[in-house]
């Protein structure tokens, strides 16, 4: 069922309100800026390359859904032009409910944006002001903008509007094992309890520990020191253990090393899988590699190749 169109008027504080002073300056005026706003059809937008949204609840995009149908998109999209089509930058969530309520174009504010970090840092900004993200997209959004775009923890902290230990120890929280980011993401514990279980290095210690802050409904006080307690109690095991994975490592190193002649790295992840770098040194080494392991191969030796 067609829905129509809200009055096109002024926007008043809008998307003003939702992202910070400056984010979206490029020296226009607010005149130049309410003339840059069009409506667009839904299926000329396309979805935002640097979403750092990972999860869409669904019963929420139903609810705003709903209110976009009773008012209209009250806060335009913003996107960029690229090959003839709109690229969003910020509102994928306001553009799947329009789409969901049945409208056929939306009211879009389209910034010429250079510099592909502009329009990570706008997605980034809109959903932190709107507290939209869980505690993981934040994190993973202020990592890609330090691995893609090079930018240390203080120059994040200052394009989103952090402080530089906000940015830290977010960051952080990514060393977790994937058993204890998913807890978090349920919000079944905070960030604060995920921050205390950060010193348990073994999995089975820390899947101990997580299970008893679930259990107990612990604070992250009492979960701090239920890790304190843990480090204090198996200090021992924890160093048994450490050193044995390390020689296991540094034995396997040297096998697959004069093995394969050339350098090989073990790089294990806290969950207990890894990656095995293997170097080469130029084309004729790498031909030289995948002859040996050919050789290694029994079906390579039973075709006769």
């Amino acid at each position: 069922m067609s829905q129509p169109a809200p009055p096109r008027r002024g926007l008043g504080r809008g998307l003003a309100s939702l992202i910070p002073d400056g984010a979206l300056s490029s020296g226009e005026g607010p005149t130049d800026q309410r003339q840059r706003i069009r409506w667009v059809p839904v299926d000329e937008v396309r979805p935002n390359p640097h979403q750092p949204r990972e999860v869409f609840d669904p019963a929420a995009l139903t609810e705003l859904a709903d209110s976009i149908r009773r008012h209209g998109v009250l806060s335009p999209l913003v996107a960029r032009r690229e090959d003839g089509r709109y690229v969003l930058i910020a509102g994928e969530r306001r553009l799947r409910a329009a789409a969901q309520a049945g409208l056929t174009e939306v009211p879009v504010l389209v910034r010429d944006l250079e510099d592909p970090a502009d329009a990570l840092e706008i997605a980034l900004v809109e959903n932190l002001q709107r507290s939209d993200l869980d505690p993981i997209e934040c994190a993973k959004g202020y990592q890609r903008l330090m691995d893609e775009f090079g930018m240390t923890q203080e120059q994040v902290a200052t394009r989103v509007g952090k402080d530089r230990a906000t940015v830290a120890n977010a960051v952080r929280l990514l060393r977790l094992p994937d058993f204890v980011l998913s807890v978090l993401r349920e919000g079944r514990i905070s960030a604060g309890h995920a921050r205390a279980l950060l010193p348990l290095e073994h999995p089975d210690l820390l899947r101990q520990a997580l299970g008893k802050v679930l259990a107990h409904q612990l604070s992250v006080r009492a979960t701090e020191q239920l890790v304190g307690q843990a480090l204090k109690v198996d200090p021992v095991v924890q160093t048994v253990e450490r050193e044995t994975r390390e020689r296991t490592y540094a034995y396997a190193t040297r096998l697959l090393s004069d093995a394969l002649h050339t350098s090989v790295d073990i790089k294990p992840r806290k969950d207990g899988s890894g990656r095995i770098v293997i170097d080469y040194a130029d084309a004729e080494d790498l031909e030289r590699l995948i002859q040996s392991l050919r050789q290694s191969d029994p079906a390579s030796k039973r075709r006769g190749s």
